[in-house]
């Protein structure tokens, strides 16, 4: 094959490839910023504050490392939902259930059917372990809106190296003689026999 055109096809290749990394880049970025909409919008309007600084709430040693740093703020970013279900809600009803899941408070409840402080409880677990699901959902999407967004960087930053190369091998192709081959044969080469 000729040397020039190896180097145009090689060329060619890479500056097709560099569209659709543009292509890819711009769709990445597109699910980034319709993830990160759509997070903010049905957190905003659940309406749901984290405790104001120095409140009660904020001196439990499992609750304060991780929400000191959005007290009195509004809820909006998956990272406050992970932080707020996983280190708010999780320690609160851990407390209330002594350490005990909803299921095992389910079948204590149906165990104890006339115990109305336990059906109470059940009822509030149930509830706080949903709307701590419902948080920790709103945070995965987040995440992956955020790992869209690195992985459409990374697509415009291969998209313009590979568009720098395929301007430099467009370049060298002119300067390549039409009659050089990609694999000169070895003059003078005898062939191996076994």
């Amino acid at each position: 094959m000729r040397r020039k055109t190896f180097d145009a096809l090689l060329t060619t290749a890479g500056l097709v490839l560099a569209i659709v990394l543009v292509a890819a880049g711009g769709l990445l970025l597109w699910a980034h910023s319709f993830v990160s909409n759509q997070v903010h919008d049905q957190l905003a309007a659940q309406q749901i504050y984290f405790p104001k600084a120095g409140s009660e709430s904020l001196q439990d040693p499992a609750v304060k490392p991780y929400l000191s740093q959005y007290a009195g703020q509004q809820l909006l970013t998956g990272a406050q939902a992970e932080a707020y279900a996983n280190h708010f809600i999780a320690v609160h009803i851990n407390e209330m259930a002594g350490g005990k899941t909803y299921a095992q408070l389910s079948q204590e409840s149906l165990a104890n059917p006339n115990d109305a402080k336990l059906a109470g409880q059940v009822q509030t677990v149930f509830r706080g372990e949903t709307l701590r699901g419902l948080l920790l959902n709103a945070y995965a999407f987040w995440k992956m809106g955020e790992i869209a967004l690195w992985a459409a960087i990374i697509a415009f930053a291969s998209a313009g190296i590979l568009l720098v190369m395929s301007i430099l091998g467009y370049m060298h192709l002119r300067r390549v003689p039409a009659e050089t081959e990609v694999m000169p044969k070895l003059s003078g080469a005898v062939p191996h026999t076994a």
